[in-house]
């Protein structure tokens, strides 16, 4: 079983204590029921499990919950009219609605249970007949699950609950990598049904591949991998003179500096050579002034998604002070990103 953070037993138990509370006097104060009916019926206790431990459940959903309950209840009644054996009404009147449940896509454990109370009703349930699906049933499990909206929310948990969005995908992850896709069809062939969001499993997915490369990466500072013979410009100098530094010395993009070695911009090959341009504007005209830079310091793990994700192919390396004491390429995350999986396969 999981262990639970103080927080989300707080949640759970405190929860539930209001939820309970709460479902129970509205049902009272509502008018229309019979004097001897109950206020609040035993499978609230279930649906609160549900609501306040594991609100992240597609079983605690309000569709689910809601239409679970009442469906349930009201195939419970019907079982219990047709059907004079009471056994027989019970398994005929729990049987059928969670086939109902399923089909409806609003299957609900405590649903289960109001089917069955439904099915054995007591003579003033049998009195009440369809008007109990609504009160008590209805009214406890609206007021229920709005105590559940805010008390999720309010200590910080999201509900209803919509999986977390995936991170951005380069074209390589999305040909590679495993998405909501891939788990929907793998859940389609195990023998037994997860019970948990496709969605859901891709963010967990990628939540534990960056943990672990941070674990394995999170020692190597970006100033190991870093290139410090980097050729630049400053913003004065001339385009044809970036130019010739780009053929000269075979790179792809220029960092652009000013007097104190802060990177002010970048010009890229694909600026210099895909325009026609004046070769004697300076190159402060067309560089790229949008810079993300990194501190030397930073573990290489946390390099791997502003690469990744923003698509930059050169990232510039600055000291504490913001002077730029080198630059890291695709290449070199690359290489480096080869040799942690090569130690992973013989280790």
């Amino acid at each position: 079983m999981t262990r639970y953070s103080p927080a989300e037993l707080a949640r759970g138990a405190l929860g539930a204590l209001i939820g309970i509370a709460v479902a129970g006097a509205t049902a009272k104060v509502v008018p229309g029921g019979a004097e001897a009916l109950p206020f609040l019926v035993a499978p609230m206790g279930a649906a609160a499990v549900l609501l306040f431990a594991v609100p992240a459940s597609p079983l605690a959903q309000p569709w689910p919950v809601i239409g679970g309950n009442i469906i349930s209840t009201m195939v419970g009644l019907a079982a219990h009219w047709l059907i004079d054996d009471v056994l027989a009404a019970a398994a005929v009147g729990v049987g059928s609605a969670i086939g109902v449940m399923m089909l409806l896509r609003c299957l609900h454990p405590p649903g289960g249970a109001c089917a069955l109370l439904a099915a054995t009703a007591t003579p003033v349930i049998d009195d009440q007949g369809l008007a109990f699906a609504a009160l008590p049933v209805a009214v406890n499990t609206v007021a229920l699950l709005l105590v559940a909206i805010a008390v999720n929310n309010l200590t910080g948990r999201r509900y209803p609950h919509r999986a977390a969005p995936a991170a951005p995908t380069t074209k390589a992850d999305a040909e590679l990598g495993i998405g909501a896709a891939d788990i929907a069809s793998a859940m389609a062939r195990l023998s037994q049904r997860l019970d948990v969001d496709p969605a859901d499993v891709v963010a967990l997915v990628q939540d534990a591949e960056a943990h672990a490369l941070d674990r394995r990466l999170g020692s190597v500072p970006v100033a190991r991998i870093m290139s410090t013979d980097v050729a630049s410009v400053q913003p004065f100098e001339s385009i044809y003179r970036a130019r010739k530094l780009i053929v000269d010395r075979q790179v792809k993009t220029l960092p652009v500096l000013d007097q104190g070695q802060h990177v002010v911009g970048v010009v890229s090959i694909i600026d210099l050579f895909t325009r026609d341009l004046v070769e004697l504007e300076p190159v402060e005209s067309i560089m790229v002034r949008d810079v993300t830079t990194i501190r030397e310091d930073t573990p290489v793990g946390d390099l791997v998604p502003v690469m990744t994700q923003t698509g930059f192919k050169v990232v510039p390396v600055v000291d504490d002070t913001g002077r730029m004491v080198g630059i890291v390429t695709r290449g070199d995350l690359i290489a480096v990103l080869h040799r942690a999986l090569l130690e992973r396969s013989t280790a």
